[in-house]
């Protein structure tokens, strides 16, 4: 079996098949953006005008200096007015478009992100989930597209309209004094180095910082799910204070985080304003002796500042791409996950009509997560159609893992499980579950109606086709008994049913499905006694001519069965009906005798606490 890579496993790949940095990562979140080429061309068209107005408004302030302060002419102060409301105009309009375009491409790309992570998300199997927690990567879904949201609508369109304004700005200055430019060019390092030198680190530091953001998520996440055992237990205070210690470590990592992206925007603003400084001192003797215009000296501050200012803001936004960059990575690394179970490039089709027949041949099986022990061990067994078999044995004998094969969540490391005569590993998946219906011990209730959950088993099932179901299942009753029937919401985790109800709405589930192969995994365990015989009743008429595997934890729901599996540590240790097994010294009989005893044991109490309370 091909066992599934962790996030950090996939990391560590990446890391040797393709150079690291920025840049890479970037160049990937280009990819959710090339498809919206248009919005990009008219976003780049709305900032480049933008930008050049700003650029035009230093030519309007050399000749107004020189042409019309220095000969005192007010007709050109007054062309001047107009000409700037002109200018605010274009620069109004290309600001809206701008804002606008890069907005819309920021939450469009978003989204698409988005269902492509969750879409691929649900194809991983279940090794993945083994090894990944579930709030790790709602963080990544959540607040890491965020982080990409800022920047595709608003970070990246500052920085090219910045950029263009610095090429532009180093282009008018080299206009206007060849001389003071070669002095910017030559502060163009001292500015560069810090931003590359620090912004490493801060790269480093917002990957850190997410983390503990997605170790927050997944606290909360695991706590809320188990709220009534914290309370129960009377954790509330101890892990409110582990949240807070968690709290606290994403609070540094942001602190540390912030401070040295502050350190570089400080120390690129010190030197840029700086050199400007400098620069100006210089222009302004050149002033006094006459190589340069008062207009040109103030042109050239002007694009002075235009450069400065511009290389401020690209440092503060390097700022954001550096944490664009790790959440993009961390993106990456879940959407390169290559699920383990995968359907074959040329599938089998099974056959029509299906059997439901099974086979196991000398499987074994470990968990990702567990390698060093066995959970099947050369684990033969063949189930014929419309058989009903029953697995028990104790806790950690391999029942559920005999499912979780059978559903291929898992493929074995030897050994080969088959379904109507054909591996189910040449099957695609989809195809193989379509022909399985599964009622589990914990039934899973999505926040919904009850319609809508019981045609989760078949979505093209029509309503009549649910309430069939329902009855037979005994679940139609409490069901009408809502305020809007069938059609009232469940609550989360179905959290408005009781656990008999829960469990009645799953077996209903798969009675619509109407599979080859029913798996059971003691789907009576949460019934009352009435409720209990009314779904033992359906569930008999639907395993009628139909395969059935049932895991049973109480022994008296399996005195029906055509056989018995009997399993310990992976292994099956007996065969037969429930009467052979019992005439054999085996654990079965030893199962068997625990349980019956303890019930005889539980009911004798109960009829002696009766007749003492009537006496």
């Amino acid at each position: 079996m091909t066992k599934p890579s962790s996030m950090s496993d996939n990391a560590t790949k990446s890391d040797g098949e393709r150079p690291r940095g920025v840049l890479r990562d970037l160049v990937i979140l280009w990819r959710y953006v090339a498809p919206y080429r248009w919005a990009v061309a008219g976003a780049v068209l709305a900032l480049t005008t933008a930008a050049l107005t700003v650029l035009a408004l230093g030519l309007g302030l050399r000749t107004l200096v020189d042409d019309g302060f220095s000969t005192n002419n007010g007709g050109l102060l007054d062309q001047a007015l107009f000409a700037l409301f002109g200018v605010i105009l274009v620069l109004t309009i290309a600001t809206y478009c701008r804002y606008s375009l890069v907005s819309w491409l920021g939450e469009r790309v978003v989204a698409d992100i988005r269902k492509q992570a969750f879409s691929h998300i649900l194809t991983l199997d279940a090794g993945f989930f083994e090894t990944m927690r579930v709030g790790e990567v709602l963080s990544r879904i959540t607040t890491d597209t965020t982080l990409l949201q800022v920047v595709i609508g608003s970070s990246a369109s500052v920085a090219m309209r910045n950029f263009v304004m610095l090429i532009g700005g180093l282009v008018m200055l080299a206009v206007t004094s060849s001389k003071l430019t070669l002095m910017v060019v030559l502060f163009v390092p001292m500015v560069v180095f810090p931003i590359i030198f620090i912004g490493r680190k801060v790269r480093s530091l917002s990957r850190t910082s997410q983390d503990r953001i997605a170790d927050i998520g997944a606290h909360v996440e695991e706590s809320l799910n188990a709220i009534g055992t914290i309370q129960a237990f009377c954790h509330e205070h101890r892990d409110g204070r582990i949240f807070s210690d968690r709290v606290e470590d994403a609070f540094g990592s942001a602190i540390r985080r912030v401070r040295a992206r502050a350190f570089m925007t400080a120390i690129v603003i010190m030197l840029v304003f700086g050199g400007v400084g400098v620069i100006l001192w210089i222009g302004g003797h050149d002033v006094l002796t006459g190589k340069i215009s008062a207009g040109e000296l103030s042109a050239f501050v002007f694009y002075a500042v235009l450069v400065a200012g511009s290389t401020g803001a690209i440092s503060e936004v390097i700022g954001d791409l550096q944490r664009a960059a790790g959440a993009m990575e961390r993106l990456g690394e879940l959407l390169v996950t290559e699920p383990a179970i995968a359907a074959p490039a040329n599938p089998v089709t099974l056959p029509s009509p299906p059997l439901g027949t099974v086979t196991f041949e000398n499987v074994a099986f470990h968990y990702p997560a567990r390698t060093d022990y066995a959970a099947l061990d050369d684990f033969t067994l063949q189930v014929t159609k419309g058989e009903k078999i029953a697995l028990v044995g104790p806790s950690g004998a391999g029942k559920t893992t005999v499912f979780q094969l059978l559903l291929r969540f898992y493929d074995p490391d030897r050994g080969c499980v088959t379904f109507d005569g054909v591996d189910i590993r040449d099957v695609a998946p989809g195809a193989l579950r379509a022909h399985i219906g599964l009622v589990a011990q914990d039934p899973v209730i999505f926040s919904a109606s009850g319609m809508e959950n019981i045609r989760y088993g078949r979505p093209d099932a029509s309503d009549e086709d649910v309430r069939v179901a329902a009855a037979a299942a005994a679940a139609d009753q409490f069901l009408d008994q809502l305020p809007e029937g069938f059609d009232t919401y469940l609550g989360e985790k179905g959290v408005r049913l009781s656990g008999g109800q829960r469990q009645r709405i799953a077996i209903a589930r798969a009675i619509l499905r109407d599979p080859a192969l029913l798996l059971l995994d003691e789907a009576t365990s949460a019934l009352d006694a009435e409720s209990e015989r009314l779904v033992q009743a359906a569930l008999e008429k639907l395993m009628v001519g139909r395969t059935s595997i049932v895991i049973a934890h109480r022994l008296a729901t399996v005195l029906e069965a055509d056989r018995i599996v009997v399993m310990d540590e992976g292994r099956i240790v007996a065969t037969g009906s429930h009467d052979e097994l019992m005439a054999k010294d085996g654990l079965y009989r030893h199962l068997a005798e625990l349980q019956f005893d303890g019930d005889r044991g539980r009911v004798n109490k109960a009829e002696t606490g009766s007749a003492e309370d009537g006496a």
